[in-house]
Order: structure tokens, then C-alpha cells, then sequence
């Protein structure tokens, strides 16, 4: 750990992160009193948000999805991404199996309508065709790189920015999810990542006066159990000198 930055200082620092502002009998920071009631009387909000959840999930029909503004359309993207989880991983049926037996049942229903105008001695009818647009492949391609590369230069402006808090914040997600990936493979994980993006927005948004003081009440229980663990343990251990070995 660099010099001058303490475990106070980190957890203080962590507290910061989660909370914008202090409640009308909480303090400030996460080792300091509150010298000061009347300095705002709003909600903590998580993450010192100020924008609703809505904006924040970017405003458009994807953030109508996730917040379920159509019912209708959000139930049906989930049931459809738990009908594919279920066919891969219930069923296991693999990639190419189902890619090819949509195309067998494509085939067979063009069959069948490109003939049934014989057997009922009708004119025949056209089959409709199903092109899909090169711009398609190419956004998809463009959108997929743009964010593979703001997602290395985060990481590369984390390692190299020296924000002590950001880099241990960061690496210690990655470790979760590396821990995640051994407990379960990629498309489960990839489905626990879509239901909780479609659950826990709008949960919050409807309940995040409570969820907001929930949080808020743990850290100030963790910061008692701190304060009980560094008066009886970590406040009893010597500390050496390191800037005399350094002179040395």
C-alpha cells in the first residue's frame, strides 16, 4: 500500500462511493461525525446518483425494457432469453444442432408453400424471402468492437491512473467474476446477467427510498464494527518506521 494511505482512509473512501450525501443523523464520512445536521435533508442515494433510473439506463427503448414501461414486450424478451437458457442447458442441445434444425423446418415450410398451390390446383404463389441487411452485420460488428475497446481502456486507465480505491474496486470485481466463472459456465452466467438487469432496475425504482437507507444503515454498522476492531486490535499494533529504513 503507498505511503500515507491508511485502512481508515480506504474505507473511508468506500463509504464515499456508495453514498452522496449525509442523512439528517448519519455522518459525513465513514470515521468522522456529522458536525453538521442541516447540511442536506435529502434521501442518500446510491453511487451519489442524481439523475432517476431512468436516464441513467440511457432513456430509450432499452431502458423502457428494462424498467418493464411495456409489460408486454419486457415479459416477452425474457421469456425468450429463458427458453434459450433452457434449450442449452436443460435440453443441451448445442449451437449448430438448433441452427440447423431451424433451417430443416425453414426449408420444409417454403416446401410446402411453394407446392400447396399445385395440389389445391391454384395459381402458385410467391414465397416470401428473408434477406437480411449487410448494415445490420456491420453495426452489430462496429457496436461489439467500440465497447471491447472502452472496456480495455477503462482497465488500462485504472492500472495506470493511480487511484488507489478505482484499482482495488476493479480488481476485486474481476476476481468475483473469475470466481463465478468456475461455479458456472458463460451462457448461465450471461442469463444471471440478463434477469438481474431485468429485475433489480425496476425493483429499485420502486423501492429505492428503502433500498438506499438499507445500505446506508450496513455502513454505518460496519463502520461500529471497524471502530470495535480498531480500538481492541488494530490500534495495539506497532508500526515501524518506514521512512528511517528508507533514509538509511
Amino acid at each position: 500500500m503507498p505511503e500515507g494511505i491508511t485502512a481508515e482512509d480506504l474505507l473511508n473512501t468506500i463509504m464515499d462511493k456508495f453514498v452522496e450525501s449525509p442523512p439528517k443523523q448519519k455522518s459525513v464520512s465513514f470515521f468522522e461525525e456529522d458536525k453538521s445536521n442541516s447540511v442536506s435533508t435529502r434521501m442518500n442515494r446510491l453511487f451519489g446518483r442524481q439523475k432517476p433510473v431512468h436516464k441513467i439506463l440511457g432513456g430509450g427503448k432499452s431502458a423502457d425494457v428494462l424498467l418493464w414501461r411495456n409489460k408486454k414486450i419486457s415479459a416477452g424478451v425474457l421469456t425468450g432469453a429463458t427458453a434459450i437458457w433452457m434449450l442449452f442447458e436443460w435440453l443441451e442441445y448445442n449451437f449448430l444442432t438448433l441452427l440447423f434444425l431451424a433451417l430443416v423446418i425453414g426449408m420444409i415450410a417454403q416446401f410446402v408453400w411453394s407446392n400447396a398451390a399445385g395440389l389445391w390446383n391454384r395459381s402458385p404463389s410467391k414465397v416470401p424471402r428473408l434477406v437480411l441487411p449487410e448494415e445490420l452485420f456491420v453495426n452489430i460488428g462496429v457496436s461489439v468492437g467500440t465497447e471491447v475497446n472502452r472496456f480495455l481502456g477503462f482497465l488500462q486507465d485504472v492500472a495506470c491512473g493511480g487511484n488507489l480505491k478505482q484499482f482495488l474496486v476493479v480488481v476485486a470485481s474481476l476476481w468475483a467474476a473469475a470466481m463465478i466463472g468456475c461455479w458456472c459456465n458463460f451462457l448461465t452466467v450471461l442469463y444471471m446477467g440478463f434477469v438481474a438487469a431485468h429485475t433489480l432496475p425496476v425493483l429499485y425504482e420502486k423501492y429505492e427510498d428503502q433500498v438506499d437507507n438499507f445500505v446506508y444503515n450496513l455502513l454505518g454498522q460496519l463502520q461500529q464494527q471497524y471502530r470495535k476492531l480498531d480500538d481492541g486490535v488494530l490500534s495495539k499494533i506497532p508500526k515501524g518506521n518506514l521512512k528511517g529504513k528508507k533514509t538509511e
